[in-house]
């Protein structure tokens, strides 16, 4: 890789009141450190409730010249300069964390329904969808249809956040799921056993690679089982602004989340207070970081490789 490339974040703004910033999207450069906000999301009309509420922007992705975004209970649909084109929404799409595109096809994840969500680009409506349950011991995935009135309950119970769609399957995480798991046709099974807490696992060079949230770290899990953690960076006390509210309703200090895969050994990794950093996940160090906000309810939460 010659130069680095540049990078989207969206972050979420925890305890924010309506008519300020819920969050937005950020354009940052890995190279020279540069950042620019492309998007301010501060709407009226957001559901402030609960921790994170419909504040902020979550998973992103990419179809063609259309960027996509996840904002809890619905899909946006920008341009390359970040303006709203189109938004989708469905009644089982809710707290919605990362998206993964595959061929013409987006997965989502509906954490407040323990689901995966699927939406078809081509004719843009949602058209399958899969909830996470226990059959027995084992995990077992129930297909429904979105579109219709019969399907799950609201459930929280393994908090999925994350999902990586690729022609070996898709697989997917949560906070409490002991593995990662991937479906191929009918098939579930588990690629790599997770620690509780963790966010974007994900199929990486032979391995498997996850933010561990509870740790403050991002980890490298071989497919040997050795596993490679690198500490997320941490700020001095006095330099973080809103420190008082932690524990309440913000993110603390070093909570990872966001994840990508820049090439076979460098991923972008983000955490609070917003910043994105470069690790060399094969060396187990932290090359740079670029920290976009010192304000600790200012959160990362989805990363993408600039595509335009």
């Amino acid at each position: 890789m010659n130069r680095l490339p540049l990078v989207i974040a969206s972050s979420v703004i925890r305890g924010s009141r309506l008519g300020e910033s819920h969050g937005g999207l950020y354009l940052v450069d890995l190279e020279t450190g540069r950042t620019e906000q492309t998007l301010d999301w501060n709407h009226t009309d957001i559901d402030i409730s609960g921790r994170g509420g419909d504040r902020g922007l979550r998973g992103i992705a990419f179809y063609g010249p259309r960027m996509l975004v996840a904002a809890n209970s619905s899909l946006l649909m920008l341009d390359r300069d970040c303006r709203v084109m189109d938004t989708f929404t469905n009644p089982f799409l809710r707290h919605c964390h990362e998206i993964s595109a595959w061929g013409d096809h987006l997965f989502l994840t509906s954490t407040g329904f323990d689901s995966l969500l699927v939406f078809d680009l081509v004719r843009r409506r949602f058209s399958h969808a899969f909830c996470l349950s226990v059959d027995g011991h084992a995990p077992s995935l129930r297909a429904f249809d979105p579109e219709q009135r019969a399907g799950p309950a609201p459930s929280r119970h393994f908090h999925l956040n994350s999902v990586h769609a690729s022609p070996d399957g898709i697989s997917f995480s949560g906070l409490h799921t002991p593995s990662l798991l991937c479906l191929r046709g009918q098939e579930l099974t588990s690629l790599s056993p997770l620690p509780k807490g963790t966010h974007n696992a994900q199929p990486f060079a032979g391995g498997v690679m996850y933010n561990d949230t509870v740790q403050d770290r991002v980890c490298y899990r071989h497919s040997g089982g050795r596993v490679i953690e690198i500490p997320v960076p941490q700020f001095a006390q006095e330099t973080v602004v809103n420190l008082e509210r932690w524990g309440t309703e913000v993110a603390r200090p070093g909570f990872a989340r966001g994840l990508c895969g820049l090439n076979d050994h460098l991923v972008a990794g983000g955490s609070s207070p917003s910043t994105v950093a470069l690790y060399d996940i094969k060396a187990g160090r932290r090359v740079s970081q670029h920290n976009l906000s010192m304000d600790v309810r200012n959160a990362i939460h989805g990363l993408a490789v600039w595509p335009f």
